[in-house]
């Protein structure tokens, strides 16, 4: 992997965040192979300035251990899991698995993406649902980087 400056690289893994939000909620919503999924979102848009490999990892990450991180953030939702909106479900499964899997992103950047991603795709409030539970989250998954 070559060295790339940092914000070359936070603005590509912005990206691959954004797609793979799309993705995984097509794959939500659908339950299309993501192998599938991933060669319809490589031919339909321009990925030259993405993170490709953060981009696969996160698609197919999170649903191999979906259930794995539905059980982490489902005791911290104030609602039946199956009343979240799927916009909402499918950022806190990112977020959490990105928490969980990636302790190279910061828990604040990791945060901040998804309460990012919220503001553009969900409901006019879910950027503040979506923030409170990852924050109560890394409590738990980062409590080394934390302070918890």
């Amino acid at each position: 992997m070559s060295k790339q400056p940092h914000n070359t690289l936070a603005a590509e893994r912005r990206k691959a965040r954004h797609y793979s939000m799309q993705a995984l909620y097509q794959w939500y919503m659908a339950s299309a192979p993501l192998n599938d999924i991933e060669a319809e979102f490589r031919a339909e848009y321009d990925f030259a300035h993405v993170d490709l490999e953060y981009f696969q990892a996160v698609l197919h990450g999170v649903p191999t251990c979906v259930d794995e991180l539905e059980a982490i953030f489902e005791p911290l939702l104030d609602r039946k899991i199956d009343d979240l909106d799927p916009i909402e479900r499918t950022l806190l499964r990112m977020g959490i698995w990105e928490l969980k899997e990636r302790i190279d992103v910061p828990y604040k950047v990791a945060i901040n993406e998804a309460v990012a991603l919220a503001k553009k795709f969900g409901a006019s409030e879910s950027h503040k649902y979506i923030n409170g539970v990852l924050d109560k989250a890394a409590r738990e998954l980062r409590q080394a980087e934390t302070g918890a």
